[in-house]
């Protein structure tokens, strides 16, 4: 496939920016996947996903993919893979034979690390015996399978289409398949949704033995169907009690929560939202994905593809919709808005490591954040006390200039 270049100007904010200073050392690398397509949308979703005809354009969708990743080759030279994500969407509709081809492709542009961590977003209505030992024999090593509930009326609600007996078999085969590494996602805060009935879910899940449990409330986005037509959610007092005594669930069973709402077993966090979380960097290819990726002379660029795959597929536009790089006036905000979402922060050494800049370009606004009770008063590292968990937004406040 030939493409016209998709390069396009930098979009800057604010007055002329002085130099950062050099970066020391690179971040890990990871690679961003997006596949778009899903077997129905999801009436609380607000991802780029697009329901699926009768037959994906597998094939053209991998050219694309590694015509996309070429057009960002130069600006990763010399770097090694330490994670890739497909994400979606249901990257499991894809079958193994696309997306062999599809990784080795991208091994041949990029070096993967020895220990490399591959994950696979896949929906338990999708799941095929055969079809995740092929996928298993990829090398794609972990998966992150979207339950959300096991209870009939919860699945009905949320446009699910598995029902919660497919959720457990989908478990049992990736175990079976020879995925000793996999996440279950799993909603709280559903409609109608009881303590009782969020924690029957939870001790379901915790049955099946994930390494891994992302276990988060159902939000109303905009743009979503839920939005123009909200469901009637549990009051704040009932979403509160489900926080706590889901949390204490989880501790008791040994899940230690690392992240706002990412829960795993000894050793076993996802490596790739770590480094997404630490400010490494990333590429994004497919459909809507998002890149960031910092350069030795410490410049730092976010990337965004186009987001509709008829026009990501269409020879004649460009893959990449813009590109933005992050001025000294957003770096404090950027680093921490993921950082601070780690539950033990970061090493204050990072920030100028992975940034450029300063600690003391910190100092103000982090004096004031530990003031308030919201930043732990802990000179080497950067972490929000438990009281800024919870009001994070807030904390982050004080670091927008």
């Amino acid at each position: 496939m030939t493409r016209e270049s998709s390069a396009s100007p930098l979009i800057f904010g604010g007055a002329a920016q002085s130099p950062r200073a050099a970066l020391p050392v690179l971040p890990p690398l990871a690679l961003y996947i997006h596949i778009p397509w899903c077997v129905r949308k999801c009436p609380y979703c607000d991802f780029n996903s697009h329901t699926a005809s009768p037959v994906l354009p597998e094939e053209e969708y991998v050219d694309a993919l590694l015509a996309d990743l070429d057009q960002d080759l130069h600006a990763v030279y010399g770097r090694e893979l330490s994670s890739i994500f497909f994400g979606g969407g249901t990257p499991s509709l894809f079958s193994a034979q696309a997306l062999g081809r599809l990784l080795k492709g991208v091994e041949q542009r990029i070096p993967f690390a020895s220990d490399i961590e591959i994950t696979l977003e896949a929906n338990p209505g999708t799941f095929e015996q055969e079809k995740f030992i092929a996928y298993r024999a990829l090398g794609i090593n972990r998966l992150s399978i979207g339950i959300q509930s096991f209870q009939q009326e919860k699945l009905t609600a949320l446009g699910r289409i598995h029902n919660g007996d497919e959720a457990v078999r989908a478990a049992g085969m990736a175990r079976q398949a020879g995925f000793d590494n996999f996440n279950l996602d799993l909603m709280h805060g559903l409609p109608d949704q009881s303590l009782e009935d969020a924690l029957s879910d939870l001790r379901q899940a915790i049955a099946l033995k994930p390494t891994h449990l992302s276990w988060y409330q159902l939000t109303l986005e905009p743009n979503t169907v839920f939005w123009n037509q909200p469901p009637t959610l549990p009051e704040d007092d009932t979403l509160w009690d489900i926080q706590e005594a889901g949390q204490a669930l989880l501790a008791e069973h040994g899940y230690a929560q690392y992240e706002v709402s990412a829960y795993a077993q000894p050793g076993r966090p996802a490596r790739h939202n770590l480094n997404y979380w630490s400010f490494g960097d990333f590429i994004g290819i497919g459909a809507g994905a998002h890149g960031k990726l910092s350069h030795p002379d410490g410049r730092i660029i976010r990337t965004w593809k186009t987001r509709l795959p008829k026009d990501y597929l269409n020879p004649k536009k460009h893959f990449q919709a813009g590109e933005k790089a992050l001025t000294n006036e957003e770096m404090p905000f950027e680093f921490l808005m993921n950082a601070l979402r780690l539950t033990a922060g970061v090493e204050a050494r990072l920030y100028p490591e992975r940034t450029g800049m300063t600690l003391e370009s910190l100092a103000e606004s982090r004096r004031e954040a530990e003031q308030s009770g919201l930043l732990q008063v802990e000179p080497s590292r950067l972490a929000a006390t438990e009281r800024g968990q919870l009001f994070l937004n807030d904390l982050l406040q004080k670091f927008l200039t």
